[in-house]
């Protein structure tokens, strides 16, 4: 975690001019000033929702409503500011109709790994993984008291998702994009002094479930040749059927879950009686074949499973994992695979491979 600086005079957001040909209505004009400001958008709004899918349809939205209301934008703030108000808003509009998304083992007690795991919710309550692609192509803030990518890791966004909508909005405009309290209650339409009590709750909040010294600690650790050296192995014991290969690199604790279903498993062994069953219980051979990608700044796969009928490897979903230890051991200590098939799209996959 950065250390936040001390906030100078200097406005944090420069004026914006309102072009002339946008307000008689070219929308290539207002696409040319719009369209930078997209990525950075969606993940604003996927941090606020945690939702992949929604925040797609949040930005869309928020770019709609920009273009339908561009007569009320004065350049008395920055464009970028008058976007964000929008998007905001926008979700915090739609958090008052949504649960609180969070991962399994955060909603309920573990599994016997002996029995099935249990159905997903009619309306899913679990995060969704974001692609590093698409972080690595939205800007980062020095002064930040978080970083652009501790901000979005799961254990991060897990403990976010706590928060009221709004409080979850004034820590992320403040401790995140680094936004005077000034600006953030000119966005909310409320006071200085709102927003400063609301972010001392928010930062209490967090401080009481976010554990960020253990959190970098895992960061420091996901690029040496240790940690890839781990990562291919357990590639490897996947497509290869090597249970006793891909337990031996989990820790004993371990835990293991498939959302949006809620069921997760605690400990090696459990992780080790599941797999056996189910992952590696058929008698076809190579069953999976993985892709190494990145998920809210940590390692992450997109996980194919055989279909046999038809010759090919059809899409299983985006599994998340988790590595700690010191220089010379690593070890994995927590595997999320987001079973949901569609989710390889937007991590640059196809669907469906060709065995």
């Amino acid at each position: 975690m950065t250390e936040q600086r001390a906030k100078t005079g200097t406005p944090s957001h420069e004026p914006g001019r309102v072009d002339p040909a946008v307000t008689t209505g070219d929308s290539a004009v207002f696409s040319s000033l719009i369209e930078p400001y997209r990525r950075e958008l969606h993940l604003h709004c996927y941090r606020l929702l945690g939702s992949l899918q929604d925040a797609e349809d949040l930005v869309q939205e928020t770019m709609l409503r920009a273009w339908q209301h561009f007569d009320t934008f004065k350049g008395h703030a920055s464009l970028r500011t008058w976007i964000y108000s929008i998007a905001t808003n926008a979700c915090l509009d739609t958090l008052k109709k949504r649960l609180p998304r969070t991962l399994p083992a955060a909603a309920s007690p573990p599994m016997n790994p002996l029995t099935p795991i249990a159905q997903a919710p009619a309306e899913s309550i679990c995060l969704e993984p974001f692609p590093d692609l698409w972080l690595a192509e939205a800007t980062d803030n020095p002064e930040a008291r978080y970083s652009r990518r501790e901000s979005v890791s799961l254990a991060f966004l897990t403990v976010l998702q706590l928060l009221p909508p709004r409080q979850r909005a004034i820590l992320l405009l403040s401790d995140v994009l680094d936004w005077r309290a000034s600006e953030v209650a000119h966005l909310l339409s409320t006071s200085v002094s709102a927003v400063k009590s609301a972010l001392h709750r928010a930062r209490v909040t967090l401080a009481q479930n976010y554990h960020t010294e253990k959190q970098e600690r895992t960061q420091l650790s996901s690029a040496d040749r240790a940690t890839n050296e781990l990562l291919k192995r357990y590639m490897n014991a996947w497509e290869t059927d090597d249970i006793v290969g891909l337990v031996a690199l989990l820790k004993e604790d371990a835990t293991m879950s498939m959302p949006p279903s809620l069921s997760w498993l605690w400990g090696r062994e459990a992780i080790r009686a599941f797999l056996t069953s189910t992952a590696f219980g058929s008698e076809v051979q190579s069953t999976w074949h993985l892709y190494a990608t990145g998920a809210n700044a940590q390692p992450a796969f997109a996980v194919y499973r055989a279909d046999e009928p038809h010759g090919s490897y059809r899409a299983f979903g985006i599994q998340v994992v988790t590595i700690e230890g010191s220089t010379a051991t690593r070890h994995i200590t927590d595997i999320t695979t987001f079973t949901v098939p569609s989710l390889v799209t937007s991590f640059g996959f196809p669907l469906e491979l060709t065995r």
